[in-house]
């Protein structure tokens, strides 16, 4: 069994694996697995997306949560002898932002409720800086608040793993091997 550090961050670009590793480092952890789902559902596809990820989980012994953007419920309501993935930060971060919600709020509240809890949490995030400039200036500003959440996250992180190609890489603290 792995021990998980208090606060572990997963980053990657889209469809890089980082979700996947995250749930077997979870798994990896041998105690009961909490799975904090973030993202709404503005469409058919992300319906699909949402319905394929709630299959996946299914009967494997994920506790699922719905959180919305209440996070910091979420995180209280937590147990310390359980593992917490949060899946995904971005997710998170732009349901806040449609409902005309102000992430500079926010970021410091959850950041602070994480700091505080004594569950050990993997949060799944996206690094959105490495691709082309968005040509909208909501693009711009959701650039910004994702990249300062990430930077703010990856300093409280105990371990930060990035995810590339379906490859995880230690950018903070050791990398754990976890089965595939």
């Amino acid at each position: 069994m792995l021990i998980l550090p208090k606060l572990t961050l997963v980053t990657g670009g889209a469809a890089s694996g980082k979700s996947d590793y995250a749930e077997r480092l979870i798994a990896s952890s041998g105690l009961p697995k909490k799975y904090f789902a973030t993202s709404q559902i503005w469409d058919d596809e992300m319906a699909e997306k949402v319905r394929a990820h709630r299959t996946s989980r299914a009967g494997d012994g994920w506790d699922t949560v719905e959180t919305g953007t209440d996070l910091v419920a979420a995180i209280h309501a937590t147990a310390p002898n359980e593992a917490v993935l949060i899946d995904c930060a971005t997710m998170w971060l732009t349901a806040i932002m449609m409902a005309d919600g102000d992430p500079a709020d926010e970021v410091p509240r959850v950041l602070g409720a994480l700091s505080q809890s004594p569950t050990p949490f993997v949060i799944v995030t996206n690094e959105v800086g490495q691709g082309i400039v968005p040509d909208t200036s909501m693009g711009r500003a959701f650039r910004n608040i994702q990249g300062r959440f990430n930077q703010a996250a990856a300093r409280q992180a105990d371990s930060v793993i990035a995810v590339m190609s379906g490859l995880p890489f230690a950018l903070k603290g050791t990398l754990p091997e976890v089965p595939q």
